[in-house]
């Protein structure tokens, strides 16, 4: 019989940490919501001490989510426990997941503290934990850098002190995999009560090894894989939820293990995950990639056409992928267009569909037949917008090669009409110092990129980019067929998600409210 293996998924908490990603509420429960539907065993909802916004987001998760387990992270330290308690109170299933360093280079260097301080503060943490919930979850930080008897130590007290939960991270992605799976039999051989709570493992990918590692931890007896959709996390990221789950399906016979992700929904929330965050991913990423299922040499076509399994050992309707086709356009009538958004899978309040549809047929006036993926674009990027600051009622660049370009745009604050125009090395650049004069919020651009949403001369064209702005980095998508329009649309939202976050930087100590 197969082992089942836990998924615990932190791409609201980790994920968020890498650069640029900064998710606000709605934007979390979208995720949330869908992971629901992934089946995920945990959801690590954030951080709650480092923002009022994480706080705010865990205490709205933990009242929607009733079926799941809802984890909130917590330094080894009892404000933090406590904070965490406060933002789980409305969870069904509480998690408090809390951490400190074992490795003698964290501890020397980062905490300033003795081997013996770390287990006496850990030991407390987890004490103070079993307030608020029977479910803790303690991790060594760097565990795989950490003397393994110290490890063995450490380990010992937090099961001791209450701990359901053991996780191994390897918090720099250093651990080769017979040095991995080598530390967690040399675990299950050496720490007391092991055999009485959870093995999970957190594995990050700097080296590339992060999948291979979780998977033969897993062989080797942990019970719990920790991810993030699309890989996404600090430096290099996590190991990807999408490639572990259809891993273990794929070889389920010969690894001996199981999960119960529900493997349709991984196509849409990868997309949905995409969207949110600004972080594509490239046409080769393993299972989700747009070339994952495409052949092109003749010899591997010859091969698809006379059997299917000669080159594919997935299929795409596996994972919910399939190919778009053309769908409606500009006569489409309303029941039609509501019929196919509830096909693809979105659950759109009234004024949301009516939103939706109204934009479907300006974009259907402009480029005739819409597409499944057109369809998802002008849902995601245009219909869950966030709060609007800043509008752009209209924009005009004149641009040529014996000429500079200029761009005058029209921006709306709070109902007043503000104008100016700027030249610029091209009409973006021009457009976005006009809105630089505008706001007075002169942002550096980091990233910019633009993808095609569907096939055409016509196609909706999706621009992502990353600015800088006081030392933060937020991310910013606008779409449109039209790419300058596009370009200010993105670059409008990072400035609206940066009035946003400042609104919401401060944190406030719930329990002294």
């Amino acid at each position: 019989m197969a082992k089942k293996i836990l998924i615990f998924d932190t791409t609201l908490r980790d994920g968020e940490q890498a650069p640029g990603i900064h998710l606000n509420v709605r934007e979390k429960l979208e995720i949330v919501e869908q992971l629901d539907k992934l089946n995920i065993d945990t959801i690590e909802a954030g951080f709650p001490l480092s923002s009022k916004s994480d706080f705010n987001s865990i205490v709205e998760i933990s009242k929607k989510i009733k079926n799941r387990y809802v984890a909130a992270l917590a330094r080894a330290v009892i404000k933090d426990i406590d904070i965490a308690g406060e933002s789980l109170k409305g969870a069904a299933h509480p998690v408090i997941h809390t951490f400190i360093s074992t490795s003698d280079i964290h501890l020397e260097y980062q905490f300033k503290k003795t081997r013996q301080e770390a287990v006496e503060l850990a030991k407390a943490a987890v004490k103070r934990a079993r307030n608020y919930t029977d479910r803790i979850e303690f991790s060594a930080m760097d565990a795989t850098r950490s003397d393994r008897n110290f490890l063995c130590r450490m380990y010992e007290a937090a099961i001791e002190s209450g701990a359901k939960i053991l996780n191994v991270p390897d918090t720099v992605g250093y651990a080769l995999p017979a040095e991995f799976s080598s530390l967690i039999d040399y675990l299950f051989e050496n720490v007391r009560g092991i055999e009485n709570v959870i093995l999970s493992v957190h594995c990050h990918n700097d080296l590339g090894l992060a999948v291979a590692n979780s998977i033969l931890a897993a062989q080797h007896g942990a019970t719990q894989i920790e991810v993030a959709v699309n890989g996404i996390g600090e430096r290099a990221g996590n190991a990807a939820l999408e490639e572990v789950a259809m891993i273990i399906d794929t070889r389920k016979k010969d690894l001996g293990l199981c999960t119960e992700i529900n493997l349709k929904e991984i196509m849409r929330t990868s997309s949905l995950v995409r969207h949110l965050t600004g972080y594509t991913v490239a046409p080769n990423k393993a299972i989700v990639g747009k070339s994952v299922f495409t052949h092109e040499a003749g010899i591997h076509q010859d091969g698809m056409l006379k059997h299917r399994t000669t080159y594919e050992i997935m299929k795409p309707e596996d994972i919910g992928s399939q190919a778009s086709r053309l769908l409606l356009g500009k006569h489409s009538g309303r029941h039609a267009f509501s019929k196919r958004v509830e096909e693809l899978g979105f659950t759109l309040k009234d004024e949301e569909l009516q939103k939706a549809f109204n934009r479907f047929k300006d974009m259907a006036e402009k480029k005739g037949e819409i597409s499944d993926d057109d369809l998802k674009a002008i849902i995601n990027n245009e219909i869950r917008e966030i709060e609007q600051y800043y509008k752009l009622k209209y924009y005009q660049v004149l641009s040529g090669s014996s000429i500079k370009a200029t761009a005058t745009v029209g921006i709306d604050i709070e109902g007043k009409l503000i104008e100016s125009a700027s030249y610029g090395d091209g009409p973006v650049d021009a457009s976005f110092k006009a809105i630089d004069r505008i706001t007075g919020m002169k942002a550096k651009l980091i990233d910019y990129n633009i993808e095609a949403v569907s096939e055409g001369k016509d196609a909706i064209g999706v621009v992502k980019i990353i600015v800088k702005s006081n030392g933060m980095e937020v991310m910013g998508s606008g779409i449109s067929t039209d790419i300058i329009e596009a370009s200010i649309k993105s670059y409008l939202d990072a400035l609206n998600r940066i009035v946003i976050f400042k609104s919401n930087n401060t944190f406030k100590d719930p329990l002294k409210e």
